[in-house]
């Protein structure tokens, strides 16, 4: 949960900077920016766990998952960005509305997509170091 933030404060930011509003359009984008954002960080934290667990150290199970994941998650995040870009420079008929949800998305996926690949890692050392798992019984 702690890379939301990194997507909210990208979709602010390209929404401030175009000039438009924190409308209803805005916030149903901002839920799409949250949930990928998430899911990309889970991508990094779940192989990072299934790495330690199998008895390799915290840091280096943290670098190689982030190494592994990597290319899936720049994939499906400039995917999606592509995806929304007719949106966020869409012209005519209703387009205001599309102006909102495409540059509040593309501007909450970049920056989350940039942030998340460094900040995600180092949360996830940081809080496991601070609350090491303790090992179940099998």
């Amino acid at each position: 949960m702690l890379v939301v933030p990194l997507g909210v404060i990208g979709a602010l930011l390209a929404t401030w900077m175009r000039g438009l509003e924190n409308d209803v359009y805005f916030q149903v984008g901002l839920l799409t920016v949250i949930g990928l954002s998430a899911k990309n960080a889970i991508l990094i934290v779940e192989f990072a766990n299934e790495m330690n667990q199998k008895g390799h150290p915290l840091l280096d199970a943290t670098l190689y998952a982030s190494r592994q994941r990597l290319r899936p998650i720049l994939m499906t995040s400039l995917a999606f960005i592509f995806g929304v870009l007719p949106m966020a420079t869409s012209n005519g008929a209703g387009s205001g509305s599309q102006h909102a949800v495409g540059t509040g998305v593309m501007g909450g996926m970049i920056s989350a997509t940039i942030l998340a690949i460094f900040f995600v890692p180092l949360f996830f050392v940081l809080i496991r170091r601070r609350f090491p798992l303790k090992p179940r019984p099998e």
